[in-house]
């Protein structure tokens, strides 16, 4: 009976996606995620990715949102970084590790000197099929990461990070606006109705 359920949602999600515009999309133009449309969205409302931009890619895997800064960042460096294996993008360096631990933290340093303008991070925890649960996982690492860049980003950095409406979201938020000057939230068009999750976005670090 269980078996016979988790066809059922297999095959439910499956039909799913073949309905889905932007995961079609994302197959035709060669992205490897439907979340790269995601990112797409939220740099035509905020322009925050430039050609010259040095960029952390935390959560990488499996690389639709690399790819995506990939094709606007042309001098600047990028460096992406999960604890999943990548394939590799052209022009940059992946890195499977745990951004959270010290010496990874010392390899972002070592490699942007200093010079870190942007933070993305399309990261969510592993699903336990408990939605509350996972929201404040997912949230706990959102903040894990606004924490990060107060050391990491430069003073005019910015900031983006999936996030979950859920119990936290007013801790998180309110974190996010005692480190950045301007906090604002956008839930993307390919971001589906069902998902709580929207993203946050932060520019300009406060003096600490």
């Amino acid at each position: 009976m269980k078996k016979t359920k988790r066809l059922k949602k297999s095959n439910t999600w499956k039909i799913k996606q073949h309905r889905d515009q932007f995961f079609k999309k994302s197959k035709t133009l060669g992205y490897r995620s439907r979340a790269s449309f995601k990112l797409i969205e939220l740099n035509q409302k905020f322009k925050f990715i430039k050609t010259n931009s040095n960029l952390l890619d935390i959560g990488s895997s499996p690389g639709g949102w690399t790819q995506v800064v990939n094709k606007i960042i042309t001098s600047g460096k990028i460096l992406a970084i999960d604890i999943k294996d990548m394939q590799p993008v052209e022009k940059v360096k992946f890195i499977k590790s745990d951004i959270f631990e010290k010496k990874t933290k010392d390899k972002v340093k070592a490699y942007f000197n200093g010079k870190l303008d942007v933070i993305i991070s399309d990261m969510a925890a592993d699903t336990t099929g408990n939605k509350s649960l996972d929201s404040i996982r997912t949230n706990i690492l959102c903040a894990d990461i606004i924490n990060f860049s107060k050391k990491a980003l430069k003073p005019k950095g910015v900031l983006v990070s999936k996030l979950f409406m859920g119990e936290d979201f007013i801790e998180v938020k309110n974190l996010a606006k005692s480190t950045f000057k301007k906090v604002n939230f956008f839930k993307p068009e390919s971001s589906r109705k069902e998902s709580k999750e929207t993203y946050l976005y932060c520019e300009i670090l406060k003096a600490f």
